[in-house]
């Protein structure tokens, strides 16, 4: 993201601020630290994933896959890191991945790289955001077949026995959402 450009919806490029309020002085709300919210993630988990492959053209064909998502802490820091295997053996489909996670002090945001394997790359630009209670949105903005698109990932119905991914395309600056990825985790 360059500097005149906004950040998408719920990402913001500094802490926020409380913003001064009329009447009498009450003392700011502290702000919230989130370096523990993806440690609910920590640990194995099995997958089911639903794939849209065909994204940003109407179409309602998802895909179907199972497999693994294992997940851990690096070296006890505000970093996490997860394997990930699917795969649809009728279709003789795999998919493999890897994600890093790394946790910012100063925005209190997290920013999620995905690794590419298969050509030995980090992924740019993360997604970044972070959790309201228990629902976590980030956010980037990339190329996706030759236009500008939002990407989304948000993280919902987390509990010590299942959570659930979605990541979202928009193709009209966030007013409209494609889900094209759907990771239920259960242990």
């Amino acid at each position: 993201m360059t500097a005149h450009e906004s950040p998408a919806p719920g990402v913001s490029g500094s802490p926020q601020q409380p913003s001064p309020s009329s009447g009498a002085s009450a003392p700011a709300a502290p702000l919230r630290d989130g370096v523990h919210d993806f440690d609910f993630l920590i640990g194995n988990w099995k997958a089911h994933v639903r794939r849209l492959p065909d994204r940003l053209v109407g179409s309602t064909t998802w895909i179907e896959y199972d497999g693994i998502s294992n997940h851990k802490k690096i070296l006890d820091t505000n970093a996490n890191f997860e394997e990930f295997e699917v795969d649809n053996p009728g279709k003789h489909l795999h998919i493999k991945g890897q994600t890093l996670r790394l946790y910012n002090p100063e925005s209190r945001q997290w920013s999620i790289y995905t690794l590419d394997l298969d050509k030995g790359a980090l992924n740019l630009p993360p997604v970044v955001g972070q959790f309201t209670g228990n629902r976590g949105e980030f956010y980037d903005q990339e190329q996706y077949k030759g236009r500008s698109i939002l990407v989304r990932y948000v993280w919902l119905n987390i509990s010590p026995k299942s959570a659930r991914m979605e990541q979202s395309f928009s193709p009209d600056g966030g007013k409209t959402w494609e889900t094209n990825w759907i990771c239920e985790l259960t242990r």
